[in-house]
């Protein structure tokens, strides 16, 4: 397989991503204000906790108002998601073509395990601090050499040299992720981490692999000359990759639940998951049918605080 490494945030880390942009929807009948609550509407009742969301609410003339958690870019755009329970466009501004609703809001309201009932108006979006990525985030477990990292043969610290290093360790079942550590750059002035980034003579190349590490080093040595920290992990990366291939139907044919977005976490060894709510249950589930900690969950609506 061939890697690239982006500047800071490492390609290698191997992402897979599964995502439900535009789920399949149910036509309603409503073409101005969302259905009356049906079936699950009890369980809203029974559960009082308020969950909250920035989203984007579309409306059009195959269903009424949904909640998208992502959005096709066209004009008008596209997308789909759980429906809205008590929504009403003429208390908020929205944009309108080709029979196409739709607009960004700040919604709040109670869960049903299926739509969202909402229990006060929605508004515009609420600005939600950005956080900064972190420095420590692909930072390599080994400890540092004492004075610092460096090849031990540059000459063999290229790009070249690294994506062998990278398809060597890949070829055996015990690998467990790949990833690079370019903790040069945070000394850098703002801007010119861009031109600097990727630097095979500087970056420290992280690679992991399960069970005995006997050799491991000394066999990725063969081909790379720079920097390098070996380490043991937990999970293959291809066990990862299996459960988080499989996790959407597990989700649906064991709980009734629409797994929105999966991805591989390398430097985590474990899987991240992302679902409209998050609940005991479902963590107690995923623990149970996995192992403790192998899925981390979060939710796209949270919790009102």
């Amino acid at each position: 397989m061939t890697m690239g490494f982006a500047a800071k945030v490492c390609a290698a880390c191997l992402a897979v991503s599964t995502l439900a942009a535009c789920g399949t929807t149910v036509a309603r009948p409503s073409a101005t204000t969302s259905a009356t609550p049906q079936e699950g509407a009890g369980r809203a009742a029974q559960d009082a906790t308020r969950y909250t969301a920035n989203a984007t609410v579309l409306q059009n003339p195959q269903h009424g108002p949904q909640l998208c958690m992502a959005v096709m870019t066209s004009l008008p755009p596209q997308c789909g998601g759980p429906d809205i329970v008590g929504w009403d466009w003429s208390k908020v501004q929205s944009q309108e073509r080709q029979g196409v609703r739709w607009g960004e809001y700040h919604v709040t309201g109670t869960w049903d395990g299926k739509r969202l009932t909402l229990t006060e108006p929605a508004g515009p979006q609420v600005e939600t601090p950005v956080m900064p990525p972190s420095k420590g985030r692909f930072a390599s477990p080994c400890p540092e050499p004492q004075g610092g990292w460096h090849p031990v043969d540059p000459s063999a610290a290229t790009m070249e040299t690294q994506e062998q290093a990278i398809q060597r360790a890949q070829s055996v079942p015990e690998f467990a992720g790949a990833w690079v550590d370019q903790s040069y750059l945070d000394g850098l002035p703002t801007g010119m981490e861009s031109t600097a980034a990727n630097d095979p003579a500087k970056l420290v190349l992280n690679l992991r692999f399960t069970g005995d590490l006997s050799g491991r080093e000394a066999w990725i040595r063969e081909v790379w000359g720079g920097a390098l920290c070996v380490t043991g992990a937990e999970r293959s990366e291809a066990s990862l990759r299996k459960v988080a291939d499989a996790l959407p139907d597990d989700l649906r044919s064991g709980l009734d639940l629409q797994a929105l977005e999966t991805s591989v976490d390398t430097v985590g060894n474990k899987i991240d998951l992302t679902v409209y709510v998050v609940t005991p249950r479902l963590r107690g589930w995923l623990d149970d049918k996995y192992g403790p900690g192998m899925v981390e969950v979060d939710g796209f609506l949270k919790p009102v605080a």
